[in-house]
């Protein structure tokens, strides 16, 4: 095995393992307070730090998240020099370990929402800006944060379209893939919710835990 694939796979396992590091959990015993996976979703992300440990701990939830998913990408481009294709995989690495956690049995994560803009905060941050709009909008619309990550995360790809036309193909293909496939990979991680939504079972987010007229954990 030469050096040059042992970094890359290097960069892959560093990659999944940082996206596995489960912030909701350090939050909540860095703070006493409750494990987010015991109340709403069950899921270890922002929107349920919020509901469990309230705005400055969920924030601090947020902030790890984008940061597991940028990290690597960083990591990947600084180690190759711009490979474009390591740097995808890095990505997909990190959203799946966000969704699929080593550290809590390889399931009961996130929603890789968070590790997902990460990601694309380093590869395309016009993108993110540009669907940034779109799921903030879904979400006050209708406040539903799953439907939120869920055409917002769509929203992604037309995005990314957007880039490689006005740039004139300067957008390597890779990362266009990786628009379509990372919001497949949060699609499938949003399944029960679709289910939920579809039934008119999701729960709806609370206004008030961001101005916090309302204590989370309720």
């Amino acid at each position: 095995m030469n050096e040059s694939l042992i970094l890359r796979v290097a960069l892959l396992v560093t990659a999944y393992l940082a996206g596995s590091i489960p912030f909701g959990i350090i939050a909540a015993r860095l703070s006493g307070g409750t494990d987010p996976r015991s109340i709403g979703s069950g899921r270890t992300g922002g929107t349920n730090a919020l509901r469990a440990l309230g705005r400055k701990w969920a924030l601090a939830v947020v902030l790890g998240d984008l940061a597991k998913g940028a990290g690597p990408v960083l990591l990947a481009r600084i180690a190759t020099g711009g490979d474009s294709t390591i740097e995808v995989l890095c990505a997909a690495a990190a959203v799946l370990g966000a969704w699929r956690s080593a550290f809590l049995g390889f399931r009961g994560g996130g929603r890789g929402v968070g590790t997902g803009v990460g990601t694309m905060l380093i590869l395309q941050p016009i993108a993110v800006v540009l669907a940034a709009p779109v799921f903030f909008g879904v979400i006050l619309l209708t406040r539903y944060v799953s439907l939120g990550s869920l055409i917002g995360s769509a929203a992604m790809l037309p995005a990314t379209l957007l880039i490689w036309v006005v740039a004139q193909g300067w957008v390597p293909p890779v990362q266009i893939a990786w628009a379509g496939v990372g919001a497949a990979i949060i699609w499938l991680a949003h399944a029960d919710n679709i289910d939920r939504l579809l039934h008119g079972q999701e729960r709806k987010f609370d206004l008030a835990l961001i101005v916090g007229s309302r204590p989370p954990n309720t």
